[in-house]
């Protein structure tokens, strides 16, 4: 099967009466892209950015209806966008309750299973482990290092120049990560608790640089942290029905 990477000669292709069936396309940049009279059953998307943006089929932008059919399927994941100090505490208690009830539900010999070129449930724990450092630690609270050294983090970070040797080489135990993530957990829990109103508004730096002039308020970090935990609590759920 032909593989191609880090390829842009496919950028304003054409490709008529050619067949993609069972493809995979892979953090793949696929902006504007236009299908016409196309045979599209079973095509399966995944877009952890789709809300920021339009998906368009047959005319019509489909993303508020994904968005509005995921909070029905995720009850609390909609406060992930509460502009509150209220609503983001009731958000994050609905996210750390669902992910309560997944792991305590998973059979202790699926924790380090994972479907094809996905985290299993112990690989994602740790790289909310990481989320949560990135945009606690270092973004809100402006720690000079603040990841753990069982984090997980994406990939291509070495490529982008992060120092990969912050983190541990051999895997943590399941017990371990389960202990790391509950501080880190309960460190959300407190700033929330103890922040107010105003803080909420003070800006501070992107922990990932991005070379933009984004500068996310206090809010919108922990705004990135309930959307991560949603993301990957979907992720989670939706590759351990595969595994069961």
């Amino acid at each position: 099967m032909s593989r191609y990477e880090r390829t842009e000669e496919f950028e304003g292709a054409s490709f008529l009466r050619a067949s993609f069936k069972g493809a995979t396309f892979r953090s793949s940049d696929m902006r504007g892209v236009k299908m016409r009279a196309v045979d599209l059953d079973g095509l399966d998307v995944d877009d952890h950015d789709l809300f920021f943006g339009s998906l368009i089929v047959n005319g019509v932008d489909v993303v508020p209806y994904v968005k509005a059919e995921l909070n029905r399927q995720f009850p609390g994941r909609e406060l992930q966008d509460a502009q509150t100090l209220e609503g983001l505490r009731e958000g994050w208690e609905a996210v750390q309750a669902a992910w309560q009830e997944t792991v305590d539900g998973t059979p202790r010999e699926l924790v380090d299973s994972h479907v094809e070129d996905e985290w299993s449930l112990a690989q994602t724990l740790r790289h909310l482990i990481l989320a949560t450092d990135a945009w606690l630690g270092g973004a809100i609270l402006r720690r000079e290092q603040p990841f753990h050294e069982i984090g997980l983090i994406f990939t291509g970070a070495a490529e982008m120049g992060f120092d990969m040797s912050i983190f541990r080489e051999e895997d943590p135990t399941f017990e371990e990560v389960l202990q790391v993530r509950a501080e880190r957990q309960q460190q959300v829990t407190d700033f929330l608790a103890g922040t107010t109103q105003d803080e909420l508004a003070e800006e501070r730096e992107n922990p990932w640089g991005g070379g933009d002039d984004w500068r996310p308020t206090v809010g919108d970090c922990i705004r990135v942290i309930l959307e991560e935990e949603w993301a990957h609590l979907r992720y989670i759920r939706r590759d351990l029905a595969l595994l069961r």
